[in-house]
């Protein structure tokens, strides 16, 4: 404790802990039960885990919202929901029935529907990356007003995150299940039952029809489109639309079995090349 500097900030997790380091520097660190650390009088503290919220959000007497979790003005929280610690919960967002929410996830201009499940550190309703350069060469940034919109029961995994739209609002349907470390770009449409694994990119105004299946680390172009029931190996960069169901592979991504032979000739051209030598 000698070497805590007069400057350093301290975070504490209870009030006992915070009193007990109080008495022990003599300062005057706030506690649950000093007059300093009331919220401000538009806030409130949630009954139901210690969380803070604006007088002005609804939330259902039912749901939790963790110690360290924030419900914004406006805030629409359904039933049994359950907000974790960390968690901001940006104004105006909804959150459906029997939602649970992990850590220090940020909601912001979305809207979620019930049942879904939001693991630690996603981020969803930012704005998309959407930049212009203007007649002086300056870069200028376009405007990002819409919204996310997350169907019911749908799993978005942990780092994952999704931009809002700028011209028509960011969609995941229903039933669809997102993986961890997953970037979905402003004004994405994902159909309903889709899967979507680890590290998948997909660029702003792709649409996806339902019972999508993509791979680990697939990328996908701006504005393309893909059909329902089309699967994507792993590391397929799809370029243009794909119109027909079907496993497609490669790079760029081709039906599965013209992928393989690309694959087999390219390896027998180089084998008979390297033996030439």
């Amino acid at each position: 404790m000698a070497a805590i500097l007069p400057r350093t900030a301290l975070l504490l997790r209870t009030p006992r802990g915070a009193g007990r380091l109080a008495r022990f520097l003599g300062a005057g660190v706030p506690t649950a039960s000093s007059g300093n650390s009331r919220p401000p009088a538009p806030a409130a503290r949630w009954r139901n885990g210690g969380g803070v919220l604006h007088r002005a959000a609804s939330v259902d007497p039912t749901a939790v919202v963790e110690a360290g979790a924030v419900v914004h003005s406006g805030a629409v929280i359904g039933k049994e929901v359950v907000v974790g610690s960390g968690t901001v919960v940006g104004p105006s967002v909804s959150v459906g029935q029997s939602t649970r929410i992990g850590y220090n996830v940020v909601l912001s201009n979305c809207s979620v529907g019930e049942f879904c499940t939001i693991h630690n550190g996603a981020c969803i309703g930012q704005d998309g990356f959407g930049f212009f350069v203007d007649q002086d060469g300056q870069v200028k940034k376009k405007p990002q007003e819409l919204y996310a919109r997350i169907g019911d029961n749908v799993e978005i995994g942990a780092n994952t995150c999704i931009d809002r739209g700028s011209w028509r609002d960011t969609m995941i349907g229903d039933d669809t299940k997102i993986d961890n470390l997953v970037q979905i770009g402003h004004n994405v449409v994902i159909g309903n039952c889709c899967m979507i694994c680890g590290q998948v990119g997909i660029a702003g105004s792709a649409t996806l029809g339902d019972y999508v299946v993509l791979g680990g680390r697939v990328a996908i172009r701006d504005h393309v489109s893909i059909a329902s029931k089309v699967r994507l190996a792993a590391n397929s960069l799809v370029t243009k639309d794909i119109q027909e169901p079907g496993d497609y592979g490669g790079f760029p991504a081709v039906p599965i079995n013209e992928w393989r032979r690309q694959t087999v000739n390219l390896r027998l051209f180089s084998k008979e090349h390297h033996d030439r030598r």
